[in-house]
């Protein structure tokens, strides 16, 4: 019996140990700058950005968000949620709300917590708080009907996590634009094409800790992004465990495509370099969702969300998604 003990105790001390490293060792390295991400914004005109608003979340914090409005005297056709990508900020949803506005919509540039001007950048209090933000505005600003939530990347990621959850009825349409899926999904491109660099052991160990209730370590980065030196002080640089997991699709996405009842439209472009866009309809047909998938030819990831012919595709795509 006091061998057995002692195996016990040692096994303990070594898997201890092992998470230590994992944690202290583990993280993401540095990427390189990737410029096909970044440089296309030098390009745009900014000039008419709108101001800042600010809503209140459920902790009391004052998050940042875009209004983009239909010209004067034009009835809305409805509003649409923009959830930028991984990284980013309301900014980068610029020229894709204006044609929205344009197009007769009421158009909502975020800043997801931990990005711009909401909040501590690359970190947030518990995974889900992003949910929880999302519900907080749809019930602080007047949405006109129908509501449509549309996401690029890994906001396209979290877009479909919404979709997928018990409140996906607060919209009555989804829009995925170049969505990031997850590491395992058929889409994914070592690194998202050089994009991020991800700290493997060290999400390993801090799940492990999760699933036993310890999470004093989440606001540890796990990920960092290929920004330029002249973009970091605008852009989130990484994010942490908490955002990492929350800032994207749910860990079963299977499950989470397969719980999705309300209309999805899906648009990507076939020079993508972050994901393997090809493989987008058939990973959906699989969970026995045929949301229609829109491939745009030689439109890059960045490219879904300012190319002329891509903001057009994006604009009919919500006009022509049918309410349930």
């Amino acid at each position: 019996m006091a061998t057995f003990f002692k195996s016990v105790a040692v096994t303990t001390g070594v898997l201890a140990l092992g998470l230590a490293a994992a944690i202290t060792l583990g993280g993401p390295g540095v990427p390189q700058p990737l410029h096909s991400i970044s440089d296309p914004f030098a390009g745009v005109d900014f000039s008419r950005l709108p101001p800042l608003r600010h809503y209140r979340a459920e902790d009391g914090a004052e998050l940042a968000y875009r209004a983009y409005l239909p010209p004067a005297g034009v009835d809305p056709r409805g509003s649409v949620v923009l959830v930028h990508g991984s990284s980013g900020r309301s900014n980068g949803m610029h020229v894709l709300a204006q044609a929205l506005a344009q197009a007769g919509y009421m158009a909502y540039a975020l800043d997801v917590r931990g990005h711009g001007a909401s909040g501590p950048k690359g970190t947030i209090a518990y995974v889900g708080q992003l949910e929880d933000d999302l519900a907080a505005f749809a019930q602080a600003v007047p949405l006109a009907a129908p509501r449509t939530l549309l996401g690029f990347s890994s906001g396209g990621g979290f877009v479909l996590r919404f979709a997928g959850s018990a409140r996906q009825t607060l919209f009555q349409r989804y829009v995925l634009l170049s969505p990031f899926l997850g590491a395992r999904a058929p889409n994914y491109r070592p690194d998202a094409g050089g994009w991020v660099k991800v700290g493997v052991p060290r999400i390993i160990a801090l799940t492990v800790l999760n699933h036993l209730g310890f999470r004093a370590f989440n606001g540890l980065t796990v990920i960092r992004f290929a920004v330029s030196e002249q973009a970091r002080p605008h852009v989130t640089p990484g994010y942490d465990f908490n955002l990492a997991t929350n800032f994207g699709p749910q860990q079963d996405v299977e499950g989470n495509i397969q719980a999705a009842h309300q209309p999805v439209q899906v648009l990507a472009g076939t020079r993508d370099e972050a994901f393997d866009t090809a493989t987008l309809a058939g990973f959906f047909r699989q969970q026995g969702q045929s949301w229609p998938v829109t491939l745009l030819p030689k439109v890059s990831h960045v490219g879904i969300t300012l190319d002329p012919v891509a903001t057009r595709a994006v604009v009919a795509a919500v006009g022509t998604t049918p309410p349930p």
